[in-house]
């Protein structure tokens, strides 16, 4: 049976600064948080940093080409604070300079530039004031996103401000596993709220420039499916799993309010942390975190079945094997186990689950889009494998059955969603290329084109014919 897909819905794939373009320190950009993570010992596997990675910085031309080879109708991407206000002060010209050639050359190639202004590259020495617990921060980042309108306000139509604050508030400061690397359940939280404020506060600003602009956020998501639907600690730890990761940022945008049960649920282990964050919340904090968006992007990867009861399988969640020392990102997740249910896995150990995508999207429409008069877009989805690169006829070839089917299946749970009324208006594929996974390294492998670290050379993998042929047919 062959399934089309609306007209009008984008197919496109997705990259982030630092992870493809290189030139860390390059035409006046310093130090971000990333640059300084990377360095210190065991917090990346095998020291990998970002200071060349797919040098994208110098190769753009070709890479535009290669994106409009596979038919790319949209190209999401995320400009550097660090290159575009170094140190997070004056405006470096030849870091806006480079996004406008960028967006000049994909403009010329009939590709939709989508852009994020915040994937996870904060400027070092804002850090070093503070960071995202410090909130004088979210002023920073108005100027930030004034600098980028100012330059491609007239060329790029949508705009998002946030990529996974989750990653970059819980998995940074409380987890340790992202930069800057630290475990305190205070900052964490101190660190999410800034993040969402200054979301509101772009907002605003770009609002305000631009009434016509498409503007949203990305945020990642899981499924928590309690083991037992009848047994009343595995529905509470689904709970409170879906209340760490997904509500504590849906319900501030949507709702003008932190969910109350996870705000008691993290008292109940750090009251510090949480008198600390409720002091940190002003007056009309929530009123400009909740003002009306367009877009919401949508990250999806894996999602959780769990207990309340110990489970002889990795902790809720997987984390790569480095010597950083870490604990739970979750403040409240102790005695949440993952079970194990028999599905597929990828390179990282994620559970490959299209069918959470499915209900994921059906969640977020009726709960929380629908209402407020948003559209969905499946902003990040995809999987590392090991890859085995073959000579044939002269071409280095990626025969990636695993994620050419992880591909199809993802397609076929959007497809799902929009059968059943569900407005997604784009899917992206994470990543266009291998790239910089961060606490990774370079130790996995996300990309639908395969990049030789060595040389730099491109080549489409199996998986990037398979999705230029869906694009171009519109079909699965």
């Amino acid at each position: 049976m062959t399934r089309s897909f609306p007209d009008g819905f984008l197919f496109g794939a997705a990259t982030a600064a630092y992870q493809i373009e290189g030139a860390a320190f390059e035409d006046g950009r310093t130090a971000s948080i990333w640059d300084a993570f990377a360095r210190m010992p065991g917090a990346v596997e095998n020291a990998d940093n970002g200071d060349v990675a797919c040098d994208h910085y110098h190769r753009y031309p070709q890479d535009v080409a290669l994106m409009k080879q596979l038919g790319l109708q949209t190209y999401r991407f995320s400009t550097s604070w660090a290159r575009v206000r170094p140190d997070g002060g004056a405006v470096n010209q030849k870091g806006v300079d480079f996004y406008k050639r960028l967006v000049d050359e994909l403009l010329a190639a009939d590709i939709l530039p989508w852009l994020t202004l915040y994937h996870w590259d904060l400027p070092q020495a804002l850090q070093e004031q503070g960071g995202w617990t410090n909130r004088d921060v979210v002023e920073r980042f108005v100027e930030y996103t004034g600098t980028m309108h100012d330059a491609l306000g007239d060329r790029v139509n949508v705009w998002t401000t946030l990529n996974e604050p989750w990653c970059s508030s819980f998995l940074s400061y409380i987890g340790g596993e992202h930069a800057p690397g630290h475990n305190s359940v205070a900052e964490g939280l101190l660190a999410s709220h800034h993040l969402l404020l200054a979301h509101g506060a772009a907002i605003q600003e770009l609002r305000g420039r631009d009434a016509s602009l498409n503007l949203g956020i990305t945020l990642n998501h899981t499924v928590a499916d309690p083991a037992d639907p009848q047994n009343p600690g595995d529905v509470d730890a689904a709970r409170r799993l879906d209340g760490q990761f997904n509500r504590w940022f849906l319900d501030p945008i949507y709702r003008g309010e932190y969910p109350a049960d996870v705000v008691d649920d993290i008292r109940a282990v750090d009251v510090a942390a949480v008198d600390a964050f409720e002091a940190a919340v002003h007056d009309g904090d929530l009123a400009l975190i909740s003002q009306p968006i367009d877009t919401q992007g949508v990250n999806y990867y894996h999602g959780d079945l769990v207990s309340g009861e110990a489970q002889a399988v990795p902790p809720v969640h997987v984390a790569p094997a480095t010597d950083w020392p870490g604990r739970s990102p979750f403040p409240a997740a102790d005695g949440v186990h993952n079970v194990e249910r028999g599905l597929a896995r990828t390179a990282q150990g994620w559970e490959v689950q299209p069918e959470g995508l499915t209900r994921l999207l059906q969640r977020l429409w009726v709960e929380y889009a629908q209402p407020a008069g948003v559209a969905l877009a499946v902003t990040e989805n995809g999987a590392a494998y090991d890859d085995t690169v073959v000579i044939e006829d002269g071409e280095t070839r990626v025969h990636d059955v695993e994620r050419t089917d992880f591909l199809r299946g993802h397609l076929g749970a959007t497809l799902d969603a929009l059968d059943a009324g569900v407005d997604v208006r784009a899917f992206f594929y994470w990543s266009l290329f291998d790239n910089y996974e961060w606490s990774w390294g370079y130790a996995k492998r996300f990309g639908i084109v395969r990049v030789d670290y060595e040389t730099q050379e491109r080549s489409v993998k199996d998986s990037g014919r398979e999705y230029a042929r869906i694009i171009t047919a519109r079909s699965l």
